[in-house]
């Protein structure tokens, strides 16, 4: 993540699921600058997103002794933006990325502390040197920080979560 994400955008939050992950990430004019590699043609952010997935598969099939694919379906991303919508949403989706490993069918966790695969860490203070950049969330992100731990807690509301299932689901139909 530090070699391939952070060179090409400021990661806001994130959090790693055994099967899949969350970044909540801040586009740079760096993000955007196109990168050829032979004949293709894509976003150094876009780029830096395969780098990551190829180095991880390639890792894990040497650990395991096996070739091929790790992964079924095409990273897709959101754009997050608060313009006409009724929630907060790049609050809401902060909060989510966080309570992931407790809302699954089968939590993974039964409270954010114990979820050490999160940026969850890096707010609480417990994780000095993490990924991200608090400053630009801390800016961009509402939310009262002092109360930062017991607001993480909070269960969001059926609507945010259903806005936030719509619009995923809205992205694996294209």
């Amino acid at each position: 993540m530090r070699r391939n994400l952070l060179p090409n955008c400021q990661v806001l939050a994130y959090c790693l699921m055994p099967n899949h992950f969350h970044f909540l990430i801040y586009a740079t004019e760096v993000s955007i600058q196109e990168k050829r590699t032979g004949p293709i043609v894509m976003n150094k952010f876009s780029d830096g997103i395969k780098n990551l997935l190829a180095g991880y598969a390639k890792a894990i099939n040497k650990q395991q002794g096996r070739t091929g694919s790790l992964f079924t379906k095409n990273t897709r991303a959101n754009l997050v933006r608060d313009v006409d919508r009724e929630i907060d949403y790049a609050t809401t989706c902060f909060h989510y990325i966080h309570q992931n490993p407790l809302k699954t069918m089968n939590p993974l966790a039964s409270k954010l502390d114990d979820w050490p695969f999160s940026s969850f860490h890096e707010y609480t203070g417990e994780y000095k040197k993490g990924l991200c950049d608090i400053p630009l969330a801390k800016k961009l992100i509402s939310v009262s920080w002092d109360k930062f731990y017991e607001i993480s807690h909070q269960n969001l509301s059926q609507e945010a979560i259903q806005k936030i299932n719509s619009d995923r689901e809205i992205l694996d139909s294209d």
